[in-house]
Parts: structure tokens; C-alpha cells; sequence
């Protein structure tokens, strides 16, 4: 595959998935309106991530004049798209011209790639920064240049202001580096990158001194490194499922490299790519056998790879190449209608197939209407996700929203900023999927229903009217 035709498979991807996104219809998810709502709050950093999202998402909401779900998921594609292009470069300066087309239609047919084409993640930013952060690495290997060295620190640090799973790529960088002298760059260039993160990153580590550690105890509290223990099927179960996160080929291209550098039949710079992969992959699936892990989790060693598996099939099987694009093209090409249709396509018994995606805005909307009856200007609830959708569904309606104050330490963004303030003594709306009493006299139930769909089917939603001072914690 020629380069050009490469670029015009990612072009008609990317034109494709931005088309469709006009007819999406399903809901934000409790993470992309958080990320939304962090964005009009702007800062450096956040309960649960660095804010780099946050930025992103300001600079398109400003550009667009709007927060219009197409909007917020609009950078998903864009920054795929350039994460292709950086890719088909590396590819070229690295490999060779031959694969150039090759890694960029591959990569925007990933698996994942789709998906966060449709919601918006941090790991589509993520792997943007990485694919800089590598490219540059890749040519300081060749030469010395403290503009790469910069470029090299700059893509490091604002990935680390995206998500701190880039430091998943560390252990397997220095161990290339200690091992392969293919792999080194000059003492000079390595330490001005080194500073260069360290500078771009300090914001959010100062932010995180001065907030208790936030983000770095969130991200302990769901890796349940307090709660250890062994479950191989759980092990098996996140390495199983990388054969769907970037395709059953690919995958499988990426261990039969690793497999012919423990043999060693590889080659100095098919080792450098295996270790800025297959070892991100090692360590979060022990992470999923001792304690826990999703399978996104392991996104950043598909950056380099992507190009070792493309390079070893272009060499050994190229024909696995072909196949590999008609199996996770015709996923991608199929996977936007789940969001286009997604009220239609439902499994036996009831439940949509997009069921996490689907019924937030409508529990917003009756929220207001019984804000309004109940002559409430405040809604309160102690439940993540509908307080999430009701800062955006609401956006526009003249309520103050806010979660419940903590028990202890907030669990959430909005308990830590957004928690009902302690003085309030109005009537409140109080939302939740939760019976509630109150000290003294009972709470006036407005109403109570099931959802017969989307992400609260099945879960009983209680509305109170009470006085502030019901909810406040002892």
C-alpha cells in the first residue's frame, strides 16, 4: 500500500466518523460530561485526571460557540486523525517508506480507535502525545538535537498532563536503552527531555501538593492496590481482550515479534518496538491478575505497536495485513450505526445494546420538571452519574446543582467542589436511587419510577422535596 493510499483511507475514515456523529443518538457518559464540566472549570488538574481533556475541550467548545454533545465528541476523530499522520511519519523515518501507508490505515481502523471516535477518552489525546513524544525519540536515536530533545520532553509532559499511564511506557524505555545500544541517545539530550517533562508536567504536580494528592489517590483507589490478591482469570481476561481493543491480527503480530526477539531472530530496531509495547501489556495484565484493570488500560503500547506488528506482517505474512483491514474496517463502518440506531438495537429481553449510553438526559429533564412543580431552585444528588448529565442537560435552566456533601473524603469532583454548601437552608429537589430519611420529619416523596430503558433501567429513582439540612452529613 502506497503511502497516498494510506492518506486517503484515513481521510475517508475520519470524513465518515464526523458525518455520523451528526446523527448520533445517544447520551454523554458519565465521563465525557464530567470532562465537559471540568471545562468550564478550568484548572491544573482534577479529582480523578490531569486537565489536559479539560483543555482540549474548552478550545472546541470556545471555537464552536457550543456544548452540544458534537461538539465534545468532534476532537475524538480529529485527533486520531493526527495521531495517523505523526504515525505514518515514524513509520517512514524509522522503518521505511514500504509501511508508511500501511501503519496509518491499520491504525485508524483499530478497534479502539473506533470506539473513541464516537466517545471521547483521554487515551485519544494520549496516544496523540506519545506518538510526538516516539517520533522524536526515534530520530534522537540517529542524531543529536536539542530541538527533538525538547519536542521529545514537550510530548511526554503533556502526556503525563493527559493521563499518567504514559508512565506505564517507562520500564520498557529503559530497559531498551540499557540493553540495545541502538536504543540510546545522547547524555546531553536525555537529560534536557527529562527537564523538559518535568517543566511541562509541574503544574499538575504542584496542583496535586496542594490538593491532598487527589489525582494520584483516585488513581491508587482504582488500580485496588489496597485490596491485593490473585486471579489468574481476571489476568487472562484483560489479555484476552487486546485482541479486540486493536483487532485479533495485530495483536497477534505483536507477540509473534516478541516471540522472534526471545528467540532472537529480531533485529535492533523490531527490539525497540517490542519493548515500548509488549512490556505496558505484561505489566497490566499482572495489574488485572492482582487486583483490577479495564482493557483500555493498556492503550499506550499501541503506539509503537502498531508499527511493529505492521512491519513484521509486511515481512511474514502480508497478506494478514489485508485481512487485518477488512476485518476491523467493516468493525468500524458498522460500529458508528450502534450510535446512529441505538434506541432500535435491542438484545432479547429489553436491554439496548448502548444501554450505558442511553436515558441520563431523560432523568435530567424530569428532574427539572419537578424542580419547577416542587418551586425548588436547587438540585441535589448523591449519585455521580446524574449529577454529571444534570450539569450538562441543565446547562441552560435557571437551577443551582450540586452533589451531597461526604461522610468522610469526597469521592468524587463534585463532592470535592460542588457539594451542597452548608449554610443552604432552602428546599431542595433531592435526586437518587436511594431511599432517604431524615431526622426529625419525613422527606416529601414527589415521585418514584423505573426507567423501562437505557442506563437506569431496572433501578428504582426516588425525587424528594426537603430541607437542606436533611442532607447535610452528621
Amino acid at each position: 500500500m502506497s503511502a497516498r493510499t494510506g492518506l486517503i483511507i484515513i481521510l475517508a475514515f475520519t470524513i465518515f466518523r464526523i458525518a455520523t456523529l451528526h446523527f448520533d443518538t445517544t447520551d454523554l457518559f458519565v465521563d465525557e460530561a464530567q470532562y465537559w464540566f471540568w471545562s468550564q472549570n478550568l484548572d491544573f488538574g482534577y479529582y480523578s485526571k490531569p486537565p489536559m481533556i479539560a483543555w482540549v475541550l474548552r478550545i472546541f467548545t470556545a471555537l464552536a460557540g457550543s456544548s452540544d454533545i458534537y461538539w465534545l465528541r468532534l476532537p475524538g476523530p480529529l485527533f486520531h486523525l493526527a495521531t495517523a499522520l505523526v504515525l505514518m511519519k515514524m513509520a517512514k523515518r524509522f522503518v521505511g517508506p514500504e509501511i508508511e501507508g500501511w501503519v496509518g490505515a491499520t491504525y485508524i481502523t483499530l478497534p479502539a480507535v473506533a470506539l473513541s471516535s464516537v466517545f471521547f477518552s483521554t487515551d485519544v489525546i494520549l496516544l496523540f502525545f506519545i506518538a510526538i513524544a516516539l517520533i522524536a525519540y526515534f530520530e534522537l536515536t540517529q542524531r543529536r538535537s536539542i530541538r527533538l530533545a525538547l519536542l521529545m520532553g514537550a510530548g511526554v509532559g503533556l502526556a503525563f498532563l493527559t493521563k499518567y499511564a504514559v508512565l506505564f511506557l517507562v520500564p520498557g524505555g529503559a530497559i531498551a536503552m540499557l540493553l540495545i545500544p541502538a536504543a540510546r541517545i545522547c547524555v546531553r539530550d536525555f537529560v534536557v527531555a527529562v527537564v523538559t517533562s518535568a517543566v511541562v508536567a509541574f503544574p499538575n504536580l504542584w496542583w496535586n501538593l496542594q490538593n491532598n494528592n487527589t489525582t494520584v489517590r483516585h488513581t491508587q483507589d482504582i488500580a485496588h492496590w489496597s485490596d491485593l490478591g490473585v486471579n489468574v482469570g481476571a489476568g487472562l481476561e484483560f489479555f484476552s481482550a487486546q485482541f479486540g481493543v486493536v483487532g485479533p491480527i495485530v495483536f497477534f503480530a505483536m507477540l509473534w515479534a516478541a516471540w522472534n526477539m526471545v528467540r532472537g531472530r529480531s533485529q535492533p530496531r523490531e527490539k525497540m518496538l517490542v519493548w515500548l509495547s509488549i512490556p505496558v501489556v505484561l505489566l497490566i495484565t499482572l495489574q488485572a491478575t492482582v487486583a483490577k484493570a479495564y482493557a483500555n488500560w493498556g492503550v499506550t503500547a499501541y503506539v509503537a505497536g502498531v508499527v511493529l506488528a505492521v512491519w513484521l506482517l509486511q515481512r511474514l505474512w502480508p497478506n494478514g495485513l489485508k485481512i487485518s483491514l477488512w476485518i476491523n474496517g467493516a468493525a468500524c463502518l458498522l460500529f458508528p450505526f450502534a450510535t446512529i440506531f441505538s434506541h432500535q438495537l435491542v438484545l432479547p429481553g429489553g436491554k439496548e445494546v448502548m444501554q450505558r449510553y442511553l436515558g441520563r438526559a431523560e432523568v435530567s429533564r424530569q428532574a427539572a420538571d419537578l424542580a419547577e412543580q416542587a418551586g425548588a431552585g436547587i438540585i441535589v444528588t448523591d449519585n455521580r452519574d446524574m449529577v454529571a448529565d444534570l450539569f450538562h442537560t441543565l446547562r441552560a435552566a435557571p437551577y443551582k446543582i450540586y452533589a451531597r456533601p461526604p461522610a468522610d473524603l469526597p469521592e468524587s469532583y463534585y463532592e470535592q467542589e460542588f457539594a451542597l454548601p452548608a449554610d443552604t437552608n432552602a428546599p431542595v429537589l433531592f435526586l437518587t436511587v436511594n431511599m432517604l430519611s431524615c431526622a426529625g420529619e419525613a422527606p416529601e416523596l414527589l415521585k418514584s419510577w423505573q426507567p423501562a430503558n437505557g442506563n437506569y433501567r431496572g433501578k428504582t429513582i426516588y425525587a424528594y422535596k426537603v430541607d437542606a439540612t436533611c442532607l447535610k452529613r452528621p
